[in-house]
């Protein structure tokens, strides 16, 4: 996997997430109450304060829990909620451990169809079924994973065209788009809340 990612906006951390399968899915875990770029620096952020070029499931497992809740917390902080981000991160990792002896890519490497992969992503502590079909459409769309009836697996984050998740990102023009789209949704729930509340 080495591919041109512009979800964080900044070139160190984008070259990471573009090589990087486990620094993916740990940016896109941490993609949320906070801005996209930010969630997607933060794999970045924790490899240099680990010493590290990369990210290294064993070696984030072992990581002893409160140094690396620290870790994340140091300012500027990798998320809004440091620690119990950290503590997902630890999960996933000791997960991937477990599963996949520590390689992130061996998630999708092997898939027959796009609904084993949204099962297997599904299957990953912090991944609800709208972040894995998020990353689905992420694989499918800029990271070269296109099992067969992937597009489907990922609903509406597979639509070609659309501007509705990171999976569409591809520079900053796109990135408005992408915004603009999740302020509609916003607005769009809000309005319905609202309206079930008057009734």
């Amino acid at each position: 996997m080495d591919v041109t990612l512009r979800l964080a906006q900044d070139p160190p951390a984008d070259a990471l997430l573009g090589r990087s399968p486990l620094a993916a899915l740990v940016g896109m875990l941490l993609d949320q109450q906070v801005p996209m770029e930010w969630a997607f620096k933060g794999p970045r952020t924790i490899a240099d304060r680990m010493g590290a070029e990369d990210l290294d499931a064993h070696d984030i497992a072992a990581y002893d829990p409160e140094a690396f809740a620290a870790l994340l917390s140091e300012k500027p902080a990798v998320h809004r909620y440091p620690g119990s981000m950290a503590g997902r991160i630890q999960q996933l990792c000791q997960y991937l451990v477990e599963h996949y002896d520590g390689d992130a890519e061996a998630v999708w490497r092997d898939v027959a169809d796009g609904r084993e992969l949204l099962k297997r992503l599904k299957d990953l502590p912090g991944f609800g079924a709208q972040k894995a079909q998020i990353f689905l459409a992420l694989l499918g769309k800029q990271l070269g994973v296109a099992p067969q009836g992937w597009r489907e697996a990922a609903g509406s984050y597979g639509e070609e065209g659309s501007f509705r998740s990171v999976a569409d990102i591809t520079g900053p023009e796109s990135l408005v788009k992408v915004r603009a789209h999740k302020q509609e949704m916003k607005a769009a729930a809000k309005a319905a809340k609202a309206a079930k509340t008057a009734q």
